[in-house]
């Protein structure tokens, strides 16, 4: 299976949850090769306001997949050719 989008993992420093999640996603096979970008939950105030403490929030081409733990089977989905 061959991704052509990337995640969006976002983020505050600091958080143990958010580095775990960006541990998991690293060791997950089926995201092997796709790029993840970490944003910075307070750099924006409208994506403090959205996800606030949810973090982390993770996404996959602009659509949300998970929040707090990596969710492997939602991961699996997002990535799913036929989504």
């Amino acid at each position: 299976m061959t991704a052509t989008g990337r995640f969006i993992l976002y983020s505050r420093a600091g958080c143990h949850l958010c580095e775990e999640m960006q541990e998991a996603l690293a060791r997950l096979p089926v995201a092997a090769g796709v790029p993840v970008e970490i944003r910075d939950v307070d750099a924006d105030p409208r994506t403090r306001e959205r996800y606030g403490l949810k973090i982390p929030v993770l996404l996959y081409d602009d659509e949300f997949v998970c929040f707090g733990r990596l969710d492997v089977d939602e991961v699996h989905k997002a990535l799913a050719p036929d989504r």
